[in-house]
């Protein structure tokens, strides 16, 4: 419904607009499908969180979880159904799970953020950044820095984490930066069948050659 609702909108814009191309004409239908598709869902999470009671959880997460997922990027489910699921699970789930443990030993709260460091950076190491088939990362420069950026904030962010005393906020730190490592990794593509976009370009190309 969405996709269609796109597709007749960027065809409006280009019939009022012959001088449009192909190539912009995908952008402009891009940057419609993120106001009609993603708006809506804002909300949707909105009310979730306001209704499981952890709104300011919730914004805490997102706070926590965007710059790294912004660099290191991760799968995206194909539907919107899903999508609303999967990020549902991931900005309210883990707030309302932080909610439900406490972890009050210094040496446990060191070693889980060590573990979580470890983990996180082979990840970022091996996947980062991790794209999509719709928004490929073909540059190499623009690999490199997101690589680096991807081990620099998840390594600031559980730094960060050692100094939290609130409980909740530091299970949702280690829980947040572990969960989008687990997202980039190469198992979590084939689960949820998506494929990195800068492989399937590089099959393409060599197919061309």
């Amino acid at each position: 419904m969405v996709d269609k609702i796109c597709e007749y909108l960027t065809k409006k814009i280009k019939k009022k607009m012959p001088e449009i191309d192909k190539e912009r004409a995908e952008i402009i239908n891009y940057g419609i499908h993120l106001i009609v598709g993603e708006v809506p869902k804002t909300f949707v999470f909105i009310a979730i969180a306001l209704l499981l009671g952890v709104f300011k959880e919730f914004c805490i997460t997102i706070l926590v979880i965007f710059p790294y997922r912004a660099v290191s990027g991760g799968f995206h489910l194909k539907t919107h159904l899903g999508c609303i699921i999967g990020t549902s699970f991931m900005y309210c789930g883990i707030p309302l799970l932080s909610k439900f443990f406490c972890i009050d030993n210094n040496f446990l709260k060191y070693f889980i953020i060590c573990l979580v460091w470890v983990f996180g950076m082979i990840m970022c190491k091996l996947y980062a950044p991790a794209d999509t088939e719709s928004v490929p990362i073909l540059r190499k420069k623009e690999r490199k820095v997101k690589k680096i950026l991807s081990c620099v904030i998840l390594t600031i962010t559980l730094g960060i984490g050692i100094f939290i005393k609130d409980s909740i906020i530091f299970n949702i730190i280690f829980l947040g930066m572990f969960i989008q490592s687990i997202m980039i990794s190469r198992l979590a593509y084939k689960l949820t069948k998506s494929q990195y976009g800068h492989e399937v370009y590089s099959k393409e190309q060599l197919e061309n050659a």
